[in-house]
């Protein structure tokens, strides 16, 4: 009897083990994938009511909305004994996770079965280097490779008497650098992955960067590394989701040209950082349905978009699981397939002039110009045109021969003021926008912000002086310039 049913138990075996492996199949090439950072109690931070502060990690790994899970934070690098030290808030600190011997590292085995619950619901469940701070930095990329090989035995597949996580086996290391230098994490994600060659896993490396591009810390290793995920954070920061509808602000498009043309990686994710509620961050959150719509659009506008990442776990799930909203909201544009948009808007013609908000096709994106804009369209966050969508197909030609794009600004006719501003020495004005100033009409030959019209910048063409009645002139357009700003998530 026992001979004879062997192979229906076999066949049942089979099967149970095609199901598990369907589960454990984290997919990072999908556009529909949410990382929530874990760790930090963001709402505790922020709130008093205990009984919605961070809860275990299993906890958030009880549906399919969440696919990674980065760990926060290792908060410093280098403590006693040579090991690093792990900040996880109210979840394991010196009450219940003493220290290893002779280091500041604390022991937190008890989670080991949290995380491999996790890792068996299909999460990956990283390390997260970093945050607003702590002590973070190498002196030399000597120095970056002897972490990383510390890292791999501490947190990953290697081996350690002090392992904070057990036999819990995490799935990568994430990279959140806020301060410091910033040198050594190329050399740190090559030595680490020269572990990841013929490991018995797969293993993930991602970066979390400032939403300005390129990121401060981070730029150079993303530019010579291989990172799988970049988890760029669009909030508290002047190109944050606050200013999605910004050309002047909203970058995501930059980080998509890096993607594709200088990444080492150009299989890379990029993610949307955003924070999961209105505490959980200083600028950028956004209800629900704005999130989703702004993350749809921007999967179907850029190739590289990998989906959603969350400032925190804590946040999202008191925040009406914010986490499961744009999950399903990416979900429905699509986990798979990309379709260029077409190249709609006009091709750049070199040696033009082109005002504020004009449109133009260049290099495989549409560009939109933020303000009066002459030069080449580039991956420059203070340049004068931001890219606003991929594309692909033939750009209409530009129907006009002259010098410069028509402008968006109407001008009065001569002599006359009347529906004219003021000069304003904190507006940005458009070649061809027009204002009073002195009694007189002034129109601005090229972009101007703070020349005084009649002043020795000699951007302003006096029309004349004003006639108490008219023909209706245009206001004059102003557009805010961005400032240089970094802020850190809290």
């Amino acid at each position: 009897m026992a001979m004879s049913s062997l192979p229906a138990l076999r066949i049942l075996f089979l099967i149970m083990t095609i199901g598990l492996l369907d589960v454990l199949a984290f997919d990072p090439t999908l556009y529909d994938n949410v990382a929530v950072y874990w760790g930090q109690d963001s709402y505790g931070a922020t709130h008093s009511d205990q009984a919605n502060f961070q809860q275990p990690i299993s906890y958030y790994c009880q549906d399919d909305a969440i696919d990674v899970i980065p760990v926060a934070f290792v908060d410093t690098f280098f403590g006693s004994g040579g090991v690093p030290v792990i900040d996880l808030a109210n979840t394991c600190n010196a009450t219940n996770g003493p220290y290893f011997s002779g280091t500041q590292l604390y022991n937190c085995s008890f989670l080991a079965s949290d995380i491999e619950y996790c890792q068996s619901k299909g999460k990956i469940v990283t390390i997260s280097l970093g945050g607003a701070g702590g002590g973070v930095g190498f002196q030399s990329d000597s120095q970056a490779q002897t972490l990383a090989d510390t890292v791999w035995n501490v947190f990953l597949g290697g081996s350690s008497s002090t392992r904070p996580f057990g036999s819990a086996v995490l799935d990568g290391v994430d990279l959140d650098i806020e301060g410091g230098s910033t040198t050594g994490y190329a050399a740190f994600v090559t030595q680490l992955r020269t572990h990841f060659t013929g490991a018995s896993k797969q293993y993930y490396v991602s970066a979390a960067p400032q939403c300005e591009y390129p990121d401060q810390y981070l730029g150079s290793a993303l530019n010579s590394a291989h990172f799988d995920m970049v988890f760029v954070q669009f909030y508290n920061n002047p190109c944050g989701l606050q200013n999605f509808n910004s050309a002047s602000g909203w970058d995501f498009g930059l980080w998509d040209i890096w993607a594709r043309t200088v990444s080492p990686n150009p299989n890379v994710k990029i993610y949307i950082g955003a924070p999961a509620s209105s505490t959980a961050a200083g600028t950028g959150y956004q209800d629900i349905s704005a999130l989703s719509t702004y993350a749809t659009d921007t999967r179907n506008s850029f190739p590289s978009f990998g989906g959603v990442m969350l400032w925190d776990a804590s946040q999202a799930y008191t925040n009406g699981r914010y986490d499961l909203g744009i999950k399903k909201a990416l979900q429905a544009a699509g986990s798979t397939g990309f379709t260029y948009p077409a190249c709609s808007a006009e091709a750049y013609v070199k040696g033009n002039d082109y005002a504020g908000s004009s449109k133009v096709t260049y290099n495989g994106y549409i560009w939109e110009s933020k303000y009066y804009a002459s030069d080449t369209p580039s991956a420059d966050y203070n340049g004068d045109w931001m890219p606003i969508s991929a594309c692909a197909g033939n750009a209409p030609s530009n129907p006009s021969s002259s010098s410069s794009s028509t402008a968006s600004t109407s001008t009065s006719a001569p002599g006359t003021c009347a529906g004219l501003s003021q000069w304003s020495s904190s507006a940005a004005y458009t070649g061809g926008s027009q204002v009073q100033y002195n009694g007189d009409l002034w129109t601005a030959k090229w972009w101007t912000q703070g020349d005084t019209p009649g002043g020795n910048a000699n951007v302003w063409t006096d029309n004349g002086s004003c006639p108490s009645s008219g023909a209706k002139a245009a206001l004059a357009t102003s557009t805010s310039v961005p400032r240089s700003s970094r802020f850190f998530r809290l």
